[in-house]
């Protein structure tokens, strides 16, 4: 076993610490913004009318439902944690750097989720599955490669359920004085009815597509009262965003660096554009045109990171936060604070006493919207492995066992165990599709010309 965690801990070193991921993922993005020809800019009507033109399935899985189960696995209490560390270490300035990274990493989900839908199979139901592993197997015929990038998908989402049902359970039993086992069975119970339920359509998929518009729509909502009653305080913090971001301070003072990768890192490893995680949503869609589930998930990273991580931190720069030499957190009300405490007191400065439950609640969706992603995910990458259903049936029952063990106790070695996974599937996917975007450029091209003829009937 400590053989095992020193190998997870040399990996993560290398990858994480020395930024080897960041180089990646940025040169990915870009290589994709360039061979697209800047598509997230030039085709945002189109892939903003996903909204307005899609037709609802009545089996088949529908793009929306696809966008709902992306954004489901996007959108975590990484996004309120994770976003406020960044506005900490960083200052405002991160979130520049945040917003920049989402805007071309948007190409780089494109052609990562157009291959995926390029590269599906149907299983032995007749539903249609799929993800980097296919993609690796049916274009490269390096089946055993797709096999260790499915085992590093699934070590992932074990250690991210852990790390989500940890999350949920800390907060209600801090905010409550509740036992935190007591919260953490009520939570595995109500997994596990999820999971197993039944119905016409796959019951994750279902079940998102009625949590995922609550939870940003309850968040988004709030946000924009707090933006409303604070409009006299944007225009300024605007300019310290986009000061911080540039600003001579920092340079002097030999912080720009941390200002930048602060943000680039925060931005990549929360709209996950280059880890293939979203090829397992994509896979799935009941489509014809790839190109149009390409920009399906493009969007899912405009609203990860644009809408919903510079929600969180509006949230804290509005409350008055502010960053001072020599703390380790930042300065709200007199206080000393960071992480989950600091959203918390900034929530609480802009709506009263019921900013606790709110935290609360906001987690709890957050969080349970993201188990149940990386579930589906993670029986889309067991299935590569073997279609045999009673495996599948103890991995579902081994996550909902991890449910429980996350949420009675925080493990660190498990976020380990989480940074890893992603860790080897983002270079595993990033080595082996980027020589394959001009497929999913070959198929933009088509689906450029379908649009040009719809707008042509449209005219006329």
């Amino acid at each position: 076993m400590e053989i095992f965690k020193n190998l997870v801990d040399g990996v993560n070193n290398l990858l994480w610490g020395k930024n080897i991921l960041v180089v990646l993922l940025i040169g990915a993005a870009i290589l994709a913004t360039l061979g697209t020809k800047f598509m997230q800019f030039r085709l945002l009507g189109p892939i903003l009318s996903v909204f307005t033109n899609e037709e609802k399935k009545e089996n088949g899985i529908s793009s929306i439902e696809t966008f709902f189960l992306g954004t489901a696995c996007r959108v975590g209490a990484g996004n309120i944690a994770g976003v406020v560390a960044a506005i900490t270490v960083g200052g405002p300035g991160s979130l520049f750097w945040m917003w920049l990274v989402a805007l071309f990493g948007a190409a780089t989900s494109f052609i990562e989720s157009t291959l995926a839908v390029i590269y599906r199979e149907k299983n032995k139901d007749g539903n249609y599955i799929g993800g980097t592993p296919w993609i690796i197997r049916k274009r490269l015929k390096l089946g055993w490669l797709g096999g260790l990038y499915a085992i590093a998908s699934i070590i992932c989402y074990i250690g991210v359920t852990q790390v989500m049902s940890n999350s949920i359970t800390e907060s209600v039993a801090s905010a409550y004085n509740i036992k935190q086992s007591w919260v953490s069975i009520t939570l595995t119970v109500i997994v596990a009815a999820i999971i197993f339920g039944r119905g016409k359509k796959d019951v994750i998929i279902t079940s998102l597509n009625k949590i995922v518009p609550i939870m940003a729509g309850l968040y988004l909502g709030v946000v924009l009262y707090i933006i409303l009653t604070n409009i006299s305080s944007i225009p300024m913090m605007i300019v310290d965003i986009f000061s911080k971001a540039f600003g001579t301070k920092e340079i002097a003072g030999g912080a720009i660096g941390i200002v930048i990768m602060q943000g680039v890192r925060r931005g990549l490893f929360s709209n996950e554009a280059g880890s293939g995680d979203s090829n397992y949503a994509a896979a799935v869609v009941d489509i014809d045109q790839p190109a149009k589930q390409g920009m399906v998930q493009a969007l899912g990273v405009f609203v990860d990171t644009l809408l919903v991580c510079s929600a969180t931190a509006f949230v804290v720069l509005l409350a008055g936060a502010k960053n001072v030499t020599g703390v380790q957190g930042m300065i709200l009300n007199g206080k000393e604070l960071s992480g989950m405490a600091l959203f918390q007191e900034a929530i609480k400065s802009h709506i009263g006493i019921v900013g606790l439950p709110f935290t609360v609640v906001v987690i709890f969706f957050f969080s349970l919207s993201t188990i149940l992603a990386v579930t589906f995910y993670g029986r889309n990458a067991l299935n590569y492995l073997t279609e045999k259903t009673g495996i599948n049936i103890v991995y579902q029952l081994l996550i909902i066992l991890m449910v429980y063990i996350g949420g009675v106790k925080q493990n660190f070695f498990v976020w380990s165990l989480a940074d890893f996974g992603l860790g080897i599937m983002t270079v595993i996917n990033i080595i082996c599709l980027t020589p394959l975007a001009k497929e999913a450029i070959s198929e933009l091209r088509k689906y450029e010309i379908i649009l040009k003829e719809e707008n042509r009937k449209l005219k006329k």
